[in-house]
């Protein structure tokens, strides 16, 4: 029996997934993080990513119950884009920024304007400009410039390489590695700025799913396995985002198929059959691990205001006596929000950050009534769903310009979770049938691992491979009752409606 790890650096938690040969998971373990605004920047300690991963990886072990003392093979993934610069020495030169960051409209706008292609403000390049814009002191020094999920890899076998996918972050890609052309733009530009390097010399390899990208070493086994246990000399996949490994999860990764990523950001990503005619600064173009072009509409929040809300009943109801286990609240209010009518009012915003889709720079959630309008629970709660997910059909305005339909959209993430609930509003906001597979919950770690047990055998294109392993999976499929659509419809006119009031609260911020 083959053993495959997987681990997944994500927003919210570090975890890792074993796996067999046929992708069903064997143990997990996983360690709880969270971002911190520090200095105007979100971010993470490197450290605690490191030792996240550790306790993870050790927790497996523990559920595992036998010991590991070598792997077939293992994939590390993280958040997608971020800014990680490192010396020579391989030591970090500035704290880690994250996707969640929104300061880099300058160098964003003319990175944008100068490629003719849609530079989002997360990508890595842009922190790399605004960083030179800003005259900061680390610039002269960076020897390598990576992601979360490059760096771990790094630091587990001394290579620098990416998967194609988490690499679409960092510089546009085309034909399996960065764009020739647009670096040659982007190095006069640095030239003219005093920075007379190859841009492409700093960034990782580009890698394809299936390629070997490295093999474990002595010093990365003894990072990773803090018992001594696991040998050195392991294969290891390209590192990838979470973008890739939602495709993975969701077997979305030929023309024509797509899924939305719903967790403590949202992602809805359509793989293209061809280009986009023209470029948005709303939209991402991205690639799937096997190097097809995709559209992605990434949102900077998703369910992270709908938890403190559900935090805030929780706590209510403690102060009556009452111990209500966190995964049935959450069962009980989500369900609890299908008994909603049409008429309430309730518009909610769940911009904790800076939301791009939306032109805001600064997070202000809000909650917002018609006086018209009345309170109840259910129709509380079914805005703050809709409202998780209300910044993708923004993005879906602008699809919908370029002739893009959705067919059929698959689901994963947290957001889905709770049976029926989020399908429903997914499939309401999209106006198309949404399918979630049984093992939708298992997140990213699991579709890392699929990624690395696709190195051990990559003889086929890796759509057939992901064909064979969801061939037996089980899944349901929710279409939105036209009663359903029209109450997100008339949710989503009011939000579009009160932007305005969302942009001023946050320039107010």
């Amino acid at each position: 029996m083959k053993k495959i790890l997987g681990i997944e650096l994500g927003s919210t938690r570090i975890k890792s997934v074993l796996t067999d040969e046929n992708a069903n998971v064997l143990a997990q373990g996983a360690f709880e993080w969270e971002n911190q605004l520090t200095d105007g920047l979100w971010t993470y300690p490197l450290e605690l990513a490191v030792e996240g991963m550790r306790e993870s990886y050790a927790r497996l072990k523990e559920n595992y119950k036998e010991p590991i003392r070598t792997l077939d093979a293992i994939g590390i993934s993280g958040m997608m884009h971020g800014y990680i610069p490192l010396d020579r020495n391989g030591l970090q030169l500035a704290p880690f920024r994250t996707w969640r960051n929104t300061n880099t409209k300058e160098a964003a706008d003319e990175l944008s304007t100068l490629f003719g292609f849609n530079i989002p403000m997360r990508w890595s390049v842009s922190q790399y400009y605004q960083s030179v814009l800003d005259k900061l002191s680390h610039i002269e020094k960076i020897d390598y410039l990576t992601t979360l999920s490059g760096y771990i890899h790094y630091l587990l076998t001394g290579e620098r390489v990416l998967g194609i996918d988490d690499a679409s972050g960092m510089f546009p890609v085309k034909d399996g590695d960065f764009d020739a052309c647009m670096m040659e733009k982007f190095n006069i530009l640095l030239k003219e700025k005093g920075i007379d390097i190859s841009f492409k010399d700093i960034l990782p390899r580009v890698a394809l799913a299936g390629e070997s990208a490295g093999r474990l070493t002595d010093i990365g086994a003894s990072l990773l396995d803090k018992s001594g246990e696991l040998e050195a000399g392991i294969l290891l996949c390209p590192p990838e985002g979470d973008m890739g490994t939602g495709m993975i999860c969701t077997n979305c990764t030929s023309p024509g198929k797509s899924n939305i990523s719903a967790g403590t950001s949202a992602n809805l990503t359509v793989i293209l059959d061809k280009p986009l005619e023209n470029y948005y600064k709303e939209i991402d173009v991205i690639a799937t691990p096997d190097g097809h072009p995709s559209a992605l509409i990434h949102t900077n929040n998703c369910t992270t205001e709908l938890d403190e809300w559900i935090g805030l009943i929780g706590e209510a109801l403690e102060l009556f006596g009452a111990k209500v286990n966190k995964g049935e609240l959450y069962k009980r209010l989500f369900e609890h929000s299908l008994l909603a009518g049409r008429g309430s009012g309730i518009i909610s915003y769940n911009f904790l950050a800076g939301e791009p889709l939306a032109s805001t720079q600064n997070g202000a959630p809000m909650v917002v009534r018609d006086p018209k309008g009345y309170m109840d629970l259910s129709s509380f709660m079914q805005s703050q769903i809709y409202s998780a997910i209300a910044t993708i059909g923004l993005g879906m305005d602008i699809l919908g310009r370029e002739g893009v339909k959705i067919d059929s959209v698959l689901g994963h993430g947290g957001y889905y979770k709770t049976e029926f609930v989020g399908q429903r509003a997914t499939s309401a906001m999209l106006e198309a049938p949404v399918t979630v597979m049984q093992n939708a919950a298992e997140g990213g770690a699991w579709g890392m691992a699929i990624l690395a047990l696709y190195a051990t055998e990559n003889n086929i294109p890796l759509g057939e491979f992901l064909d064979k392993i969801f061939a037996n999976t089980k899944k349901s499929v929710v279409m939105a009752s036209e009663e359903e659509i029209e109450k997100c419809r008339e949710f989503m006119s009011g939000y579009r409606r009160l932007l305005c009031a969302q942009k001023t609260a946050s320039e107010s911020m």
